[in-house]
């Protein structure tokens, strides 16, 4: 018995060390929208066994970063410009909960300090691509745990996948000019001052101007693929 209980204990460490190596790398951009991943290929890069990897892909799936493909396999999900458009529909309405709470609370000008700390680390990270997505996510994730609403930021948390990946797959200039600290600073301004109609309006303006620059198709160079790192299965 003990020793089927350390097998199981094996088998889900590296499922979950394999779901981790693949959800980075699609999350990453290393794998594009409309990548196929292949099983075999899969667990002889990852040294595991394809069960293992069935599993972790399984959950991708689950999460809405895989969908099915061609011949049983599953791709990388490429949104379309609809779904692009309403997935910042559902964040501009989870985010106006986000400021109303923020607004609301006593910890406001509280709040506003840790903000603007977070629209300094934005406008630091001009330049480096891959730090930007970082600091604007950390930006609005920040903005919905302020809020004190734990199924808010869970929910917010759920939709973060698509998120990069519509920003991964977009053109340079597209995904660039919405994560700048000048596009988010005006929500900042109208917390601050209490102004919630303000602040609801400038979010509204910011998502629906990053669902449509995000939503308009471009033609990119693929990009170079890195693969996920091996492990050694027991």
């Amino acid at each position: 018995m003990a020793a089927e209980t350390l097998s199981n204990l094996d088998r889900s460490t590296l499922r979950e060390r394999a779901l981790h190596a693949l959800r980075t790398a699609i999350l990453a951009g290393q794998y594009q929208p409309g990548a196929h991943l292949g099983e075999v290929d899969l667990a002889n890069r990852l040294g595991i066994s394809r069960g293992t990897v069935r599993e972790a892909l399984r959950h991708l799936q689950q999460e809405g970063l895989l969908v099915p493909a061609a011949r049983g396999m599953l791709q990388v999900h490429r949104l379309s410009p609809t779904e692009v458009r309403e997935l910042y529909q559902v964040r501009a309405a989870l985010e106006s909960l986000a400021v109303v709470g923020v607004i609301a609370s006593a910890g406001r000008p509280a709040a506003v300090t840790e903000l603007r700390q977070a629209l300094i680390r934005l406008d630091q990270t001009a330049g480096d691509f891959a730090a930007q997505v970082e600091a604007d996510l950390g930006f609005h994730l920040l903005l919905c745990e302020l809020s004190g609403n734990s199924m808010l930021v869970r929910t917010w948390r759920h939709l973060e996948g698509p998120i990069r990946v519509t920003v991964m797959s977009a053109g340079n200039e597209q995904r660039r000019l919405p994560m700048s600290a000048a596009r988010h600073e005006p929500i900042v301004d109208a917390i601050e001052r209490g102004d919630e109609a303000g602040a609801l309006e400038v979010l509204h303006q910011h998502m629906a101007l990053a669902g449509t620059q995000l939503a308009t198709p471009v033609d990119q160079p693929d990009l170079p693929v890195s693969r996920p790192r091996p492990s050694t299965e027991q």
